[in-house]
């Protein structure tokens, strides 16, 4: 008798059709990356710039690299120069240029006003709105034209560029033909704890630079002389500004304090103050104990005149008997009763 076929061998061709199958799936498949391309980040805030044109400006000399513009005319002038603003990210920027007029603020820092009136009303672009390609420098040009009624003098600026959410600007030094005034004051000298304060006011018509010297005489001698030393101000014409000055001031003291400013142009001013410091906490912690004291004492003192208690520290007379009625007091002797002695009525 012969053995039965095997039934599994018919299944060889079925797995070979199944594996030519694959390959032929796995050749006309695109192959998927292992990854993914990120995402296009947005263009940084910081990829632009500003500055002054190179070779621009009217005074002479000017070369590559200012750190400002500098423009001097008579009254009645047109000054011409130019900006760049350069774009370094990878898209295009749209960018605004405006002037405006410089000013400090109250501690001395540098700032724009919101509205201009002076050298930033005189600033005319030839565009205020321009767009730069991406890795690309624009050169925007602009005229100062100085009014025929100006002031001589400085008129302090800025060109200020506003673009991709913040602002940016450089700084315009115009100065007015004519006649120029250097002059300060130095007021409200206070000495406050461990700081002297004062203000500081320009009087004449040139940004000033000062110097601050400072000197404190105790009763006992000097407490604090500083040398003159340049402070870290650019004072406008017209400006007020409050600065402070640390020191360490003495606990119990009546201070002279003097201050000293400078400035080229001859600027000169000198200003004092007089601050006493008294601890006062513990001045008064000692006068309460003093006082507390002082109670105690007197009540010792009080209670060592009066005795044990209940007993006085001298003897009252006894009191005085009422006299009888019909009974006449003698004027030597005291009281004397009885027949005979001129009392009692008469018969």
């Amino acid at each position: 008798m012969s053995p039965h076929p095997r039934r599994d061998r018919p299944r060889a061709p079925a797995v070979a059709c199944v594996l030519a199958t694959t390959l032929l799936l796995l050749a006309v498949t695109p192959a998927t990356p292992a990854t993914a391309a990120p995402p296009r980040a947005p263009e940084p805030t910081g990829s632009w710039s500003v500055a002054p044109s190179p070779g621009g400006g009217s005074r002479p000399g000017d070369q590559d690299g200012r750190a400002y513009i500098y423009a001097e005319g008579a009254p009645g002038t047109v000054l011409e120069d130019s900006v760049a603003v350069s774009n370094t990210g990878t898209r295009a920027l749209t960018v605004r240029l405006r002037g405006a007029d410089a000013d400090n603020t109250d501690t001395g820092g540098f700032s724009v006003r919101d509205k201009a009136v002076d050298t930033g009303a005189w600033i005319t672009f030839a565009e205020r709105t321009v767009r730069i390609p991406a890795r690309t420098r624009a050169e925007v040009p602009f005229t100062v034209t100085v009014p025929a009624g100006a002031t001589p003098g400085d008129h302090p600026g800025a060109v200020v560029v506003s673009a991709a959410g913040r602002d940016a600007g450089v700084r315009v030094h115009l100065r007015v033909s004519g006649p120029t005034l250097s002059a300060l004051t130095v007021e409200n000298v206070r000495a406050d704890g461990d700081r002297i304060s004062y203000d500081l006011v320009n009087r004449g018509n040139t940004v000033l630079s000062p110097k601050l010297a400072v000197r404190a005489d105790g009763v006992f001698g000097a407490l604090l002389d500083r040398p003159a030393r340049a402070l870290p101000v650019e004072l406008l014409p017209g400006r007020r500004v409050t600065l402070r000055e640390p020191w360490d001031p003495p606990t119990f003291d009546s201070v002279d304090v003097r201050l000293t400013v400078t400035a080229a142009g001859g600027a000169r001013d000198t200003a004092t103050a007089t601050a006493r410091f008294v601890p006062w906490v513990p001045l008064t912690g000692a006068a309460l104990l003093l006082a507390a004291a002082a109670a105690v004492v007197a009540r010792v003192v009080r209670v060592r005149r009066r005795g044990p208690e209940g007993v006085r520290d001298t003897e009252e007379p006894p009191p005085r008997q009422p006299a009888l009625a019909g009974s006449r007091t003698g004027s030597r002797t005291g009281t004397r009763t009885g027949t005979g002695t001129g009392t009692g009525d008469a018969l």
